[in-house]
């Protein structure tokens, strides 16, 4: 019995670790994915959807930095991963995009990812409650249940958005403002499947902290 114990308290410790590692080599492979898209869209034209787009933002007096990949080629890698999609047919990245003013480069670039990563979490949040209603609509949720975990997910959004971590922006410009200022864009692809996962286990966590047991109903609604 005693070694039946220690063995579980064994997996209790180990299984967080291996989450972890898991997630690690995840965001490895993706970030190896846009690497290996990048050498290829250096040396293949951009489409013209990207061409124009770039042209636009170049009149508005939008630059990169040096080194950093053409706009349209940003443009262009931006549209592959927003359109790339799953063995179910489902968006396999969510984007999110966001601009930022400042007067000093990184602190209005660093400002723009972290808005960009809550336009990421407000995406999720608005998936999952739309889940959620749908089913409350099939009768398969109560209407006090539904509205209880859609109030956590709310607020839950800050927790999420600093869960999802690092990201790698898909595309980064700046202009120069009339005022001495820099305005910042960038736009962001975050794995779909990670980042719902990890938005969920959030709102779990906050359902327990409420002592609401309502997880069984939550994987329900999402397809767990």
């Amino acid at each position: 019995m005693k070694r039946l114990m220690k063995l579980v308290a064994l997996l209790l410790l180990v299984a967080p670790l291996m989450a972890n590692a898991q997630n690690a080599k995840q965001i490895a492979k993706e970030r190896k994915q846009v690497e290996k898209l990048s050498d290829k869209e250096l040396n293949t034209k951009a489409s013209k959807a990207a061409r124009k787009e770039a042209k636009a933002l170049k009149k508005a007096g939008w630059v990169v930095n040096p080194g950093a990949l053409p706009l349209d080629k940003q443009l262009d890698r931006s549209y592959h991963m927003q359109f790339e999609y799953d063995n179910e047919a489902y968006p396999k990245y969510i984007m999110g995009d966001a601009k930022s003013i400042g007067q000093v480069y990184d602190a209005a670039k660093a400002q723009a990812l972290q808005l960009a990563i809550m336009n990421v979490t407000t995406q999720l949040s608005v998936e999952i409650t739309s889940l959620i209603e749908n089913t409350v609509s099939n009768e398969q949720m109560g209407q006090e249940q539904a509205a209880s975990i859609a109030q956590t997910v709310e607020a839950s959004k800050n927790i999420i958005s600093q869960r999802l971590g690092r990201v790698v922006p898909v595309m980064e410009c700046y202009r120069k403002l009339d005022n001495g200022n820099t305005e910042v864009l960038v736009r962001i692809a975050y794995n779909h499947d990670m980042a719902m996962k990890e938005a969920v286990k959030t709102v779990k966590q906050k359902l327990e902290e409420k002592g609401e047991k309502l997880h069984e109903q939550l994987d329900k609604a999402l397809g767990f």
